[in-house]
């Protein structure tokens, strides 16, 4: 899929049970795909699609069903067991990756090798580590700000929301800074032609997994005996053992890729849809910045994980391969059978969630699933919203008057199954300090 018009804001209206089955994949449904998921939950809540690769696959659309399919060990998160394995190589969400070394990472392998891999890296990527870098965090957001607060205007997608956690990932994995602008170029081409030609995206992830292969070589030659105050990530991942394995130079590498790759793509869309659904929805807005001059935070807290249920950075968890029969939501499943679970779809139904097409920054019963569910649960969620809430919350007191500088239907989604974020956010304000 390309770019895509964008109505607003969202809110999702029941399909009468008597009109048809939406068309999914179109450039409409791109644009707002809810109303299309609240028919599926209603009429097909498990439901094969032909998706736009001609890869046949099962959508599960309902909370419940979705909850049990991220935590079912019958779905296996390696393609090699999908019934047509050639059709799947390449489908992870991760542009360009097709070659092995690239797969031997958390969200394409199972238990053990999964239990193993999980166990290594957490010991790297710990919440005290993240914690320990929340005045960086509030550093990068407050250094991006003043590049265009005087301006008046700018597209917070390219000057805030994507450069903020690629700077943010490099300097955690211990990237140099010389080669941090680098990295931000290749993520860029990988982000920008998802739904594209591959070959400028394939040369892209080839060059950073080459540099990641060399660091982490160069950082392993030099490691000291006893780990440094603030060591920095790779260097955590080299050191990991236990019971005296650790991560092979090349598991290593594979597993910088991803920490780096789902750690700023998913962060973009956080940022950028969170910022576009307070824009369009005042009330709540104006209730956030209320409690951030008051100094309290517990709305911000809600909030952020109210923005990932209302309108996620990750429309639809990475695929998954039937390894023998099972039935979701009575639906019998065959062998091989790749199924997707729709994260946006199950945070909007109304059999989990109150008024669930409604943004409400308070929600406090809101056990979404918008970094999945399971041994899956995404690894780098607490440094996501540490990065969310830090952008968000500067943002409104920085800018208080943010506006939208152009109309919704003009916005355009990025194109891409996976990931759901704006390719622009066009903002103007009263220039700042």
């Amino acid at each position: 899929m390309t770019d895509h018009p964008t109505p607003a804001p969202h809110a999702a209206t029941p399909v009468p049970a008597a009109s048809p089955a939406p068309d999914l994949f179109t450039w409409e449904f791109a644009a707002d795909p809810y109303p299309a998921y609240a028919w599926l939950r209603e009429h097909a809540p498990v439901h094969r699609t032909t998706l736009p690769s001609g890869v046949e696959a099962w959508l599960v659309t309902r909370h419940a069903d979705a909850k049990q399919a991220l935590a079912d060990q019958r779905l296996s998160k390696n393609p090699a067991h999908h019934a047509e394995p050639a059709h799947a190589k390449g489908k992870t969400g991760i542009p360009g990756e097709r070659k092995a070394e690239l797969m031997t990472h958390l969200l394409n392998i199972d238990p053990p090798d999964h239990t193993r891999l999980r166990r290594l890296v957490s010991k790297a990527f710990t919440p005290r580590r993240v914690a320990e870098f929340a005045p960086r965090v509030q550093e990068l957001t407050d250094q991006l700000i003043d590049r265009f607060a005087a301006e008046g205007s700018a597209d917070l997608i390219h000057e805030f929301a994507f450069p903020l956690p690629i700077y943010a990932i490099c300097d955690l994995l211990g990237v140099p800074r010389e080669d941090q602008d680098d990295f931000r170029d290749w993520a860029g081409m990988m982000i920008r032609h998802q739904g594209g030609p591959r070959g400028g995206v394939a040369r892209s992830v080839k060059k950073m997994r080459g540099y990641l292969a060399d660091l982490i070589h160069r950082k392993r030659e030099a490691l000291p005996a006893e780990p440094a105050p603030g060591e920095d990530l790779i260097s955590g991942l080299i050191r990991a053992s236990d019971h005296g394995e650790h991560l092979t130079e090349n598991e290593a590498a594979a597993m910088a890729f991803i920490l780096l790759f789902a750690g700023f793509e998913t962060t973009v869309n956080l940022i950028g849809n969170g910022t576009y659904a307070l824009l369009t929805h005042p009330e709540q807005r104006t209730r956030l910045q209320e409690s951030l001059a008051a100094e309290d935070t517990a709305l911000l807290e809600t909030g952020v994980e109210e923005l990932l249920r209302y309108d996620g950075p990750v429309e639809l968890a990475t695929w998954r391969f039937a390894t023998r029969p099972l039935t979701i939501g009575g639906q019998d499943i065959a062998p091989g059978d790749p199924v997707l679970v729709v994260l946006a779809a199950a945070d909007r139904d109304p059999e989990r969630f109150a008024d669930p097409d409604r943004l409400d920054l308070a929600r406090r019963d809101n056990q979404h699933l918008g970094y999945g569910h399971g041994i899956h649960y995404c690894l780098g969620a607490p440094l996501a919203r540490l990065e969310g809430q830090t952008a968000l919350a500067t943002l409104l007191t920085r800018l208080p008057d943010l506006r939208l500088a152009a109309e919704p239907a003009e916005l355009r989604w990025r194109g891409g199954l996976i990931m759901r974020g704006l390719r622009t956010l066009p903002v103007e304000f009263t220039p700042g300090r």
